[in-house]
């Protein structure tokens, strides 16, 4: 087994997500790769093989496998660029087929790009979340009316909720294994918890109680998701570039670029830096 460990979405060589690189020439059976995710332990692992145009790749995180993983893809596409060099690969997921992107920052670390799977959301009501709100200590008031409560999703689905208070968002927590089933029952893969500072910065905090992990760092699917509803909702009506900040709150600063085209429904880019565990 080849497995590289690489922190995406670190910012200034510093924080990021950690997440396995396994490279293998022919995947094992879903049964050894959720053993080896388990074995090592991060928020999720990505596995790939070869394939004729591209590569295939599937995700595992701690107790189950995941639709797709932002930070994970870009820790693969980095590894990608320091294995074969800098470019454009073709990636299969289970249920879609992305592009990402791998090149030199200005530090010389390896950085990478995604284009995500195609973007939607769907609006809820406070009442449908109301004891996943509560159990985060969140009523109406909370809220900013900007944000109205929904599911997006860019290749796996998360529940949107913007905070009128930043304060809020610093003093996050719940309980685990209340929210922990209730993500399972409603299959989301995280809860996007995020405060709008500017037009074009964000700030969010993602629960992953659903892969067993109480929260992520950096979650670049999370972060393209929010992309496609910003648009949805009508934040964003032009082409734009958002930074999100991530992993701040738990000592893991995290940078998360996201650049956003005006047609609904589209790929949104990701990208970051990424930094080599040793």
């Amino acid at each position: 087994m080849d497995v590289t460990r690489i922190a995406a979405f670190s910012s200034h060589n510093n924080g990021g997500n950690p997440a396995g690189v396994a490279m293998f020439e022919t995947l094992p059976d879903a049964m050894e790769m959720q053993k080896i995710a388990a074995e090592i332990g991060y928020s999720e692992t990505a596995f790939l093989e070869p394939l004729a145009e591209g590569w295939r790749i599937r995700y595992f995180a701690p107790e189950q496998e995941v639709a797709f993983c932002g930070h994970a893809t870009i820790a693969s596409a980095a590894e990608l660029g320091r294995r074969y060099g800098a470019g454009s690969y073709l990636l299969h997921l289970n249920d879609a087929q992305i592009s990402v992107e791998a090149f030199k920052s200005k530090t010389g670390e390896w950085s990478a790009s995604l284009n995500s799977p195609p973007t939607w959301s769907t609006l809820v009501s406070f009442d449908e979340f109301k004891t996943v709100l509560e159990n985060f200590r969140i009523t109406p008031a909370d809220m900013d009316a900007r944000f109205p409560l929904a599911v997006a999703g860019a290749g796996a689905r998360h529940l949107m909720i913007g905070l009128a208070d930043h304060e809020q968002l610093k003093t996050m927590s719940y309980n685990f294994d209340i929210i922990k089933n209730i993500m399972i029952e409603r299959d989301l893969t995280t809860l996007n918890l995020f405060y709008c500072e500017s037009d074009t910065v964000f700030h969010s905090r993602n629960p992953f109680a659903f892969g067993g992990v109480y929260e992520d760092p950096a979650t670049g699917a999370a972060a393209a998701a929010l992309g496609g509803y910003l648009r949805d909702v009508s934040f964003i009506k032009k082409e734009t570039a958002i930074t999100v900040h991530q992993g701040v709150d738990m000592g893991s600063p995290s940078l998360l670029q996201v650049r956003i085209d005006k047609d609904k429904g589209q790929s949104v880019t990701v990208s970051g830096e990424t930094r080599v565990i040793e």
